[in-house]
């Protein structure tokens, strides 16, 4: 597939493969095997350059081909159009994702033509995390079938990769995480200036590398927040969230976040998704999907998160549970109890507006600045023990009661293993990191946390940590929104936003708005 300004792939062409048009505006000459002659010069005037690949009439009766053809105006026209319009113009024809010599020389010359050197008039926009409490919208490079972090200021995340196995989209949505909330506060190592944010996806497949069978263009996908190569023992396992393959630095890898292989995050206008066969999860009617948007973006991370917890800690009909935090994963974890058969919910936080939140679909809640949180649970439900529990607040967590306004990062791990039955499970979806430049303490900023993991021993607890599979549960989850099971968009207060309200979404969501703020950048769901 030829890339913007490159060489094509499929043909095996440089560019030098351009051929003169005889009076008939048939290819004067080609090759016994590639069916090209000498190059030609390309006209910029709105004509076809009429090259091997071209999809004009003339081109493809040329090739023996007559079928394929579109009129040779058509093809001016499409290649006359600005870029980002001409991709879906034709069908398959010229454009972005056009195979032809002559798309790949225009958008070159046409780009060298305008001045675009860089990412200033790409087409492409993404939200760029600038420095502790910083974001802003900015011009980024349209996205290309290979990966290049070797610039990246996290050493451990450099690498180079063609990727013919992905895809690019045009995001329809992307959604604004609570994990990307720690790296705006400063609280990892990311530099400023370098990182496009945001691994919650949900968009229209635009172009498809050469390795790409299955996975088309037109298609609308949820995209898994945890890129997995689908090849390596992990991925065979199900263990997706740990890809061997996919991360130089360590086990596992997301999109736009630090340290987790570089890849280019998603909360932009287009975006490319590695191994789009295996990761994609494409949904059956667009315009079904379109109709449940605000629901269905959810199922690229929160959803399957918060239900990954539940799972984990052994969530069943009749249980009791209780989730800390009421953060978007946290009332995601909550329906997700309530869709598993829990008896009682019981929800945990500081903030009014979350709790209320949780009350609006028939949580208990536990407010912690009250006091601990086994007597509030024991005045709901005449013992401090819960059948399983579900840390959704992480490394970030606050202290109880008088404490409330104190970070301990312990307290909510030894809350859970507090309230816990014994034999019982804990869930741990909730972020905890190898390095913290704001930790509370040294022993904090390397991760090592004041657990009472005698407590958790003594009542012989198990404990399920890690990145959420996404692929474990997505198409189930899928399943459940699509046949009314479950208002996981009300449950969590979706809301949607333009890309330019972005940077206002982050500033709202630090401050504990009781809102899931998802980043619609071309307007499709005002559409719908």
């Amino acid at each position: 597939m030829l890339r913007r300004g490159g060489s094509s792939a499929l043909s095996g062409l440089s560019l030098s493969g351009l051929v003169a048009r005889s009076g008939s505006g048939t290819p004067a000459a080609y090759t016994a095997a590639l069916g090209v002659s000498s190059s030609s010069s390309l006209s910029l005037q709105g004509e076809c350059a009429h090259a091997n690949g071209c999809l004009c009439t003339s081109c493809c009766a040329g090739n023996g081909n007559p079928r394929r053809g579109i009129s040779t105006a058509a093809a001016a026209d499409v290649l006359s159009a600005p870029r980002r319009s001409r991709s879906r113009a034709v069908g398959h024809g010229h454009g972005l994702s056009c195979p032809c010599d002559s798309c790949a020389e225009t958008n070159s010359r046409v780009s060298s033509k305008r001045g675009i050197s860089s990412a200033a008039d790409s087409g492409n926009r993404g939200v760029v995390f600038m420095a502790a409490g910083e974001v802003e919208v900015k011009p980024i490079d349209f996205p290309k079938l290979e990966l290049d972090s070797m610039s990246s200021p996290v050493p451990s995340e450099r690498q180079k990769r063609k990727c013919e196995h992905g895809v690019i989209l045009k995001v329809t949505t992307t959604n604004i995480c609570g994990s990307d909330q720690h790296m705006v506060r400063g609280r990892t190592s990311l530099t400023g200036g370098y990182m496009v944010l945001g691994h919650e996806i949900t968009g229209e497949v635009i172009e498809c590398g050469k390795d790409v069978e299955y996975i088309k263009e037109g298609d609308l996908c949820s995209v898994p927040f945890n890129i997995a190569c689908g090849r390596c023992v992990m991925c065979k396992a199900g263990h997706t969230g740990v890809c061997l393959n996919v991360n130089p630095g360590r086990a596992g890898a997301a999109y736009g976040y630090v340290d987790m292989g570089g890849w280019i995050g998603g909360q932009s206008e287009y975006v490319m998704v590695p191994y789009a066969d295996f990761n994609l999860l494409k949904f059956p009617d667009k315009d079904q999907a379109l109709e449940k948007i605000k629901h269905l973006t959810l199922l690229s991370d929160i959803f399957p998160t918060g239900y990954h917890g539940a799972v984990s800690a052994g969530v069943g009909p009749g249980k009791i549970a209780y989730v800390a935090g009421a953060g978007p994963v946290g009332l995601a974890c909550a329906a997700s109890c309530q869709l598993l058969g829990a008896a009682v919910v019981i929800v945990g936080d500081m903030i009014p507006e979350r709790l209320e939140q949780a009350k609006s679909f028939g949580c208990e809640v536990v407010d912690i600045k009250k006091g601990p949180v086994k007597d509030q649970i024991a005045e709901i439900l005449g013992t401090p023990e819960v059948d399983c529990a579900i840390d959704c607040v992480g490394f970030e967590a606050r202290g109880c009661g008088h404490n409330h306004g104190t970070e301990k990062p312990a307290q909510v791990l030894n809350d859970c293993m507090e309230i816990t039955k014994a034999a019982g499970g804990i869930g741990i979806p909730g972020l905890y990191v190898t390095e913290d430049p704001g930790g509370v303490d040294d022993n904090a900023r390397t991760g090592s946390l004041a657990m009472r993991l005698g407590l958790g021993w003594s009542k012989s607890q198990h404990f399920v940590t890690g990145q959420c599979p996404v692929m474990r549960y997505h198409r189930d989850l899928m399943n459940a929104i699509l046949y009314d099971k479950i208002d996981i968009a009300g449950a969590v207060n979706a809301k949607v936003i333009s890309l330019e309200e972005a940077p206002a979404g982050y500033k709202d969501f630090d401050k504990g708005a009781a809102v899931k703020y998802v980043i619609d950048p071309h307007g499709t769901t005002m559409k719908h």
